[in-house]
């Protein structure tokens, strides 16, 4: 009898159906529970809440597979948008952008960076004190373990959705990695760029510290004013640049250590001076705080990918970062239908492959070439003949 290999049926294709063993629903269900957790726990919560037994490995097998497709998606769309260059939605009147990178660790030993772009709404509302200040609202999240380069351009493709080329404001937030600004400056040159607040804070500590002591009545009075001045005073930078000069790095028990701490402070705030006008910021609205990308650090990466004795092979921690994406900022109704058509049409481009494979074309028929026409000759009759 001859063998018989799977197919794809286009009943199949007309209810939508997906390949492997297990039905539409509980696929995606497998799906997004492996999103949200460990694998051996959303095994666990299948059998609770649909009554099917399923491993560990094949709940794995399903969300990465899945997270493959969404990857693969994106790609096809990015490279559709660099080919026609559509015109880009409507994006905010302010809107949010900022990156970060968080470490993940990988199967061998080894760590490997997992870069996430922020993107929101920046709005005004009052905080605690009843104060006006801007919040970033409407957040979503473009994930990559990707060199700077590879992740900025890849990350067009959310940048895009959300509107960043028409945006009347872009507020780029960062750290002050180099990176960072080589991505905003292809993404959106002309967006207003502001320090993180609180890195602006670490680089103070850092110059004070071995001049006045760690935690000495002396440096939490200098730096609460330094901070102070930095964010509310109008000319806050420089106030700021000429207390950092003036720092007394001779009394200090290394005097050369602390002069170096300090000069590196100084160097610092100097080439970032036009990022650190936190009052003029401030008044226009714009948020001087990179938490939201922090957090998102946590909320996308660390909290699925750094569990306790967890190691990642490398080629699958962009397929759970970009399902991740989705599963924390509620888009999963939205996506699915895109990576469930991804999984068909694998599956049959598979299956297309696998039968080509044991059916082989067969060699062209070789036909012998006809034989050369007969040039007739004419003979000479009995008379031209003698």
């Amino acid at each position: 009898m001859p063998s018989v290999e799977p197919v794809f049926f286009p009943l199949d294709e007309e209810l939508e159906l997906l390949p492997g063993e297990l039905s539409v629903t509980l696929a995606e269900g497998v799906a997004r529970l492996g999103t949200k957790m460990p694998f051996e726990q959303a095994a666990t919560d299948v059998a609770f809440c649909w009554g099917v037994e399923v491993d560990e490995t094949t709940v794995r097998r399903y969300t990465e597979a899945a997270g493959a497709a969404y990857v693969a998606e994106q790609m096809t769309e990015l490279e559709r948008l660099e080919r026609e260059r559509p015109p880009a939605p409507e994006g905010p009147a302010v809107q949010y952008l900022s990156a970060d990178g968080a470490m993940v660790p990988l199967v061998g030993g080894q760590w490997a960076e997992v870069k996430t772009l922020a993107i929101g709404e920046v709005q005004m509302r009052r905080d605690a004190d009843g104060l006006p200040a801007a919040h970033t609202t409407n957040l979503t999240y473009f994930s990559r373990r990707a060199d700077a380069e590879t992740f900025t351009r890849q990350a067009y493709v959310e940048t895009y959705r959300r509107g960043t080329e028409t945006a009347k404001v872009v507020c780029a937030v960062q750290d002050g990695a180099e990176w960072l600004q080589g991505m905003v400056d292809l993404l959106r040159p002309d967006a207003v760029r502001s320090l993180d607040f609180p890195h602006a804070i670490e680089h103070l500590t850092k110059a004070a510290q071995p001049v006045l002591g760690t935690g000495t009545p002396a440096f939490t009075a200098w730096l609460d004013q330094q901070a102070h001045t930095l964010k509310h005073a109008a000319d806050g930078a420089r106030q700021v640049l000429t207390a950092l000069a003036r720092l007394p790095v001779h009394a200090a028990a290394d005097p050369i250590a602390a002069a170096e701490a300090r000069d590196g402070a100084l160097a610092y705030f100097t080439k970032r001076l036009v990022q650190v006008q936190y009052a003029a910021f401030q008044v226009a609205g714009y948020p001087i705080g990179s938490g939201s990308t922090e957090s998102a650090n946590k909320l996308v990466v660390e909290v699925r990918l750094k569990g306790s004795g967890m190691h990642w092979a490398p080629a699958n921690v962009n397929p759970l970062v970009a399902l991740r994406t989705v599963a924390c900022t509620d888009r999963w109704a939205d996506v699915w239908p895109r990576i469930s058509t991804r999984l068909r049409a694998d599956a049959e481009q598979r299956r297309q492959a696998r039968w080509q494979l044991r059916h082989p074309a067969p060699p062209p028929t070789l036909v012998d070439s006809p034989p050369p026409p007969v040039t007739a000759i004419a003979l000479p009759t009995p008379a031209q003949a003698t």
